[in-house]
Parts: C-alpha cells; sequence; structure tokens
C-alpha cells in the first residue's frame, strides 16, 4: 500500500479537488483495503486499490456527502514567476474540469495515474475497447478545451466610408 500511497492520493485529490477530501478518501480506502484480502500481484493490487478508493468516491458523491472544491494552490515558496511547466499545469488542470466527469476520469486513470487499458478497463467496469474509445474521445475534448479556452476572437467594428 505504500508504493502506491502518493499516486493513491494524486489519484483522490483529482477526484474530490480538495487536499483535505482526498486525505479523507485514502484514509476510507487504507482501511477497507486492510480489512479485506488483497490479490496476490502487484499489478492486480494497484488496480484494486484504485477501485476501492474510485468506489468510495462514487459512493460519497452519490450521499451527496462530496463537496467539489476547485482550489488551484500557490506554489509552496509563494513566489510567482513564469515558470512554462506552471502555465502548462494550469492550463491542463483547467481544461479538465471542463470535460464531463467520464472523459476526466479516463484520463485520469490512463495518462495522470499511469494505468494500462486493462487495467483501467478492470477500474472502470468496462471492456478494454470502451476504454480506448472513452480515452480517444476524451484526449480530443481536452485538446479542443486547451486550444479553443485561451483564445476569444475581439468584436471588429466596420468603417464605414463616405
Amino acid at each position: 500500500m505504500r508504493q502506491n500511497w502518493e499516486r493513491l492520493f494524486s489519484y483522490g485529490l483529482r477526484l474530490s479537488g480538495s487536499r483535505d477530501h482526498a486525505a479523507d478518501l485514502l484514509q476510507s480506502c487504507a482501511t477497507k483495503a486492510l480489512a479485506a484480502v488483497p490479490p496476490d500481484d502487484d499489478e492486480h493490487l494497484r488496480a484494486w486499490l484504485f477501485t476501492i478508493m474510485r468506489n468510495i468516491w462514487i459512493d460519497e458523491h452519490r450521499r451527496g456527502q462530496a463537496a467539489l472544491l476547485a482550489a488551484e494552490e500557490a506554489p509552496e515558496d509563494g513566489d510567482w514567476r513564469h515558470d512554462d511547466r506552471l502555465i502548462a499545469t494550469i492550463t491542463v488542470r483547467q481544461a479538465l474540469e471542463r470535460l464531463d466527469p467520464a472523459q476526466r476520469e479516463i484520463v485520469e486513470l490512463v495518462d495522470l495515474a499511469g494505468f494500462r487499458y486493462g487495467e483501467a478497463a478492470r477500474i472502470l467496469g468496462v471492456p478494454v475497447g470502451t476504454v480506448m474509445s472513452r480515452l480517444s474521445r476524451a484526449r480530443l475534448s481536452l485538446l479542443n478545451a486547451i486550444e479553443g479556452g485561451n483564445l476569444h476572437p475581439l468584436p471588429t467594428r466596420l468603417r464605414q466610408t463616405s
């Protein structure tokens, strides 16, 4: 479990949008995982842990207990500089927030958490082909959100000459 602690916390943060709620999700996940019989191999163990966390979040969300907070955090040193990596991270986070939840979830599992298609399929309970098609559509939507979200044409005023 310790080997997956940081990735589970990151996944919980992306699901909930709140560091406090992500920590609660991680604690609930650990409690449920320790009370159950885990899979034998590491590959299935990681997917199993992510599935537990996802199911906890879904249960809480359905009961109305999950408050989704979208809070951007300042860099730890408090120093705001033009850092391309930071700007790219913020841009992708904002674009992810504009995706519908199903598309955001598949991008988070495969691209951000690093699961293979088969692992993501087991977590979501869908066929591998469905994961591949959802991911393709989600990546296209993400790209459109990034490209289209920052550029807005200025209105032009036509000049009439007499």
